[in-house]
C-alpha cells in the first residue's frame, strides 16, 4: 500500500465527461488512496465507489436552480480538509482546467502552502461529440475548432463567440444551454441558415440524448431541452456526420415552415 503523505496535499482530478470508465488510470489511482474526496455535481457517483480507504465524501456541487456552494466556500473547505485529512482529492467533472476553475483552486491552495497536483481529465468538449459520431475536425470539412463558454464571470456571453462564428471552425459551447437562442442569433449573422447544430445532453451516459437541426430550425430544439441536465452545443458542418442528421433533414423538408 502506498504511504500516506505526512504533509497536506490536494490532488485535483478530472473525472471525465460522465461515464465512470472514462476517468484516467492515474486519476482512478488517486481516488483509491484518498482520505477525503471533495466532488462536484457533474461527477458520476459510481466513480466514488472506487475509493478503497473509506474516504469522507464532501459534495460541493453547483447546479442550475438549486442551492450551491460559492467558490470562496469551496476554497475554505479545501484548505481545512487538507490540514485535517492530509490526502485530499478534489474531483471535478471533465477536465478541471477547462472552464472548471481548477487554476483558481490551485492558486488558493498554494497561497496557503499546501502541496498540489493536477491530474487532467477527458473534457466533454472532446468526448461527447466523438461518442455521438461528430468529429470536431475532418479533412475537407473543418480544420480547427473553438471551445467557448456560454457563461462568463459576469453572466454575459463570451465575446469570443463572435470571432468563432466568423470562422469556418467547428464551434463547441459549454454551459450555454440557457442561452442557446442568443448563441444561434449571433452565429446566424455569419454562417448559413443550413449550418447544422447539435444539442447533446448527458453525454457518454446510457441516457444521453442528441437533438440535431440547422440554425434556421433551431427553435424546434429549445422546447425539449431539460435545463437540469448538463449539455453542450456543437455548431458546424461536421454535425452532418451525426447518424440522424439526414433523417432529421428530410423531416424538416417535408414539414411546412411555420
Amino acid at each position: 500500500m502506498k504511504k500516506r503523505p505526512h504533509f497536506p496535499k490536494v490532488t485535483l482530478v478530472g473525472a471525465g465527461p460522465g461515464h465512470e470508465e472514462l476517468i484516467t488510470v492515474k486519476g482512478l489511482n488517486a481516488i483509491k488512496e484518498a482520505d477525503v474526496i471533495i466532488y462536484d455535481a457533474l461527477v458520476n457517483s459510481k466513480i466514488l465507489q472506487y475509493n478503497t480507504t473509506n474516504a469522507k465524501l464532501i459534495f460541493v456541487g453547483k447546479r442550475f436552480g438549486k442551492a450551491s456552494y460559492k467558490q470562496e466556500k469551496i476554497n475554505e473547505i479545501l484548505v481545512n480538509s487538507a490540514h485535517k485529512y492530509k490526502n485530499v482529492v478534489r474531483l471535478k467533472g471533465g477536465d478541471p482546467f477547462v472552464f472548471g476553475r481548477g487554476s483558481e483552486e490551485i492558486e488558493h491552495l498554494e497561497s496557503h502552502s499546501i502541496t498540489t497536483e493536477v491530474i487532467p481529465g477527458v473534457s466533454s468538449a472532446l468526448a461527447v461529440p466523438a461518442t455521438q459520431g461528430i468529429p470536431l475536425t475532418k479533412r475537407g470539412t473543418s480544420t480547427s475548432f473553438w471551445v467557448v463558454t456560454g457563461t462568463t464571470k459576469d453572466g454575459s456571453l463570451s465575446k469570443d463567440l463572435v470571432f468563432a462564428a466568423q470562422s469556418s471552425a467547428t464551434l463547441v459551447v459549454l454551459m450555454g444551454l440557457r442561452k442557446v437562442n442568443d448563441i444561434v442569433e449571433i452565429v446566424s449573422q455569419y454562417r448559413g441558415k443550413h449550418t447544422p447544430i447539435a444539442i447533446l445532453q448527458n453525454g457518454t451516459l446510457n441516457n444521453e440524448s442528441s437533438k440535431i437541426s440547422t440554425l434556421s430550425y433551431s427553435e424546434n430544439l429549445t422546447h425539449s431541452i431539460d435545463y437540469s441536465l448538463p449539455g453542450i452545443i456543437v455548431i458546424g458542418d461536421v454535425v452532418a456526420d451525426h447518424p440522424s442528421f439526414f433523417a432529421e433533414e428530410i423531416q424538416r423538408v417535408l414539414e411546412p415552415s411555420v
